[in-house]
């Protein structure tokens, strides 16, 4: 099953969107900022996806930017920032079995379809 992690406020998460239902394939949507992953489910995904938990983070918005810029922070930390702040976790993520991406470019997406 696909699974994207959807923001409907955001552009790029809508396209991502609009790709899935365009693909035709079977897909979940979680709305991430009603149904929080919770810290074990957002270390799952940072695997899937392949990168650290800073690079998960939306650094441009003003929570980032008033508590959490410039503090050395240990990987647990940022994962508990973004679990405490959904709006701070880059959107969409798509997951397909053991693999995901961030759909920016919301064309990113077709690499796991």
């Amino acid at each position: 099953m696909i699974t994207i992690y959807h923001n409907n406020r955001c552009r790029k998460s809508r396209e991502g969107l609009e790709i899935l239902e365009n693909s035709g394939k079977e897909f979940q949507v979680v709305k991430y900022l009603e149904d929080v992953p919770s810290e074990e489910e957002l270390k799952a995904i940072i695997e899937k996806l392949g990168i650290q938990p800073i690079e998960l983070v939306r650094k441009n918005e003003a929570i980032w930017k008033w508590e959490y810029k410039g503090k050395e922070l240990s990987d647990d930390d940022i994962i508990k920032a973004m679990v405490e702040n959904p709006k701070l976790i880059e959107r969409p993520i798509i997951i397909h079995g053991n693999t995901a991406v961030i759909g920016r470019p919301p064309q990113k997406i077709l690499e796991i379809l």
